[in-house]
């Protein structure tokens, strides 16, 4: 079963097609994001062939991958170490949500190490600077 997910991520991936936002070229600002053409005159909406296709049925990724992450895993997006809870580590990843700050991401990572979930989103967070000038003084009467 895994592996047949795996190979369906693969697919996935090197099928998926590219839609190309009106304009895009011609502007810098413009982000390369699909937003649908709204025009009258535009030729991208009325579908000539070489002005890009538009997202149809027919698109989309198989449903057992559908919202999957590349690595195989289900994405869980967690805001407190109470998230945790519940969660299959075998079949779900964490991604820590960006409002989190840096003293409950330390503690959702600990929590989430301990369990043997993957992090998707993992950020090495330093010791308080008070602490590091602290071991600086230490070692510093040791010698």
């Amino acid at each position: 079963m895994a592996d047949e997910k795996i190979r369906l991520i693969r697919a996935r991936n090197s099928q998926r097609a590219t839609f190309k936002r009106q304009g895009l070229s011609r502007k810098k600002k413009l982000e390369d994001t699909w937003r649908r053409p709204r025009g009258l005159q535009s030729k991208q909406r009325r579908q000539y062939k070489a002005k890009g296709r538009h997202p149809q049925p027919g698109f989309g990724s198989p449903k057992a991958v559908r919202f999957m992450h590349p690595s195989g895993y289900e994405d869980v997006l967690v805001h407190n170490p109470a998230d945790i809870e519940g969660l299959n580590p075998e079949v779900q990843a964490l991604r820590i949500a960006g409002t989190v700050g840096n003293k409950k991401r330390a503690a959702i990572q600990e929590k989430a190490e301990g369990l043997g979930f993957k992090i998707l989103n993992p950020k090495v967070i330093n010791a308080p600077v008070e602490d590091v000038e602290e071991s600086v003084e230490e070692a510093e009467d040791d010698e």
